[in-house]
């Protein structure tokens, strides 16, 4: 039984992910800033409403450590802001407010696991094929696509900067994947693989991936978008 952080988990993967590790007997903290109802009834999961681009709310997740669980095993930076408009019409604080969540966030959240994270710890970040150096972009997307491949570095960085205290961190690169979020990004898309098959994916490589990976980017697509 792990003790597991997933962020993100009102909808889509994130909310599939949550109900997986529970069915399968793991503790799960279940970050977002909405919670569903199947997840608050499940006994192996406990939910706390945080917004992670807000800096006030991590003291929520403070205080979970200080009064409950002393370690973490596997951290899912699922979590993520989507803002789909022509790069001269976003103003600053949309831009601001994508990175928020979608770095700081990550940052903020990891900085306050470290110290209850061992050795054999794995944190995985959600990232995107648009994060990625040479991959397609797309218009529109230019605040979100920046924020995943600034993601990429951090955790790279990371990897290099725990690996001594054997903590891993890799980043997983997602392709098209059916969910609400690609629906704002590509309206009438529809992609071959839902967010539960995704979910499984996710499932097993957050368990076992750190045996293989440290510090590396798997780009997880096979269509573009």
């Amino acid at each position: 039984m792990k003790n597991i952080i997933i962020t993100g988990t009102s909808r889509g993967i994130g909310y599939e992910l949550a109900l997986q590790f529970a069915k399968a007997g793991h503790n799960v903290l279940a970050i977002s800033r909405k919670t569903p109802q199947a997840l608050i009834e499940n006994s192996n999961i406990t939910c706390l409403s945080v917004d992670l681009g807000e800096e006030e709310d991590l003291q929520n997740i403070v205080d979970f450590f200080e009064n409950t669980w002393k370690k973490v095993d596997i951290i899912i930076h699922n979590a993520g802001s989507l803002l789909h408009k022509p790069f001269e019409q976003i103003t600053s604080n949309e831009f601001e407010n994508i990175y928020k969540v979608n770095v700081f966030g990550v940052a903020a959240l990891t900085r306050i696991c470290i110290p209850y994270l061992e050795k054999g710890s794995h944190v995985v970040t959600i990232s995107s094929m648009g994060g990625i150096q040479g991959s397609m972009k797309f218009a529109g997307l230019s605040a979100y696509s920046s924020s995943k491949g600034a993601v990429i570095t951090l955790s790279e960085l990371l990897a290099e900067e725990y690996k001594e205290k054997g903590i891993a961190f890799n980043v997983l690169a997602l392709g098209a994947v059916n969910t609400e979020m690609l629906q704002e990004a590509f309206p009438g898309y529809q992609a071959p693989i839902s967010a539960s098959e995704m979910a499984n994916y996710i499932f097993d490589f957050a368990l076992t991936g750190n045996k293989y990976y440290n510090g590396k980017v798997l780009q997880v697509s096979s269509t573009t978008p």
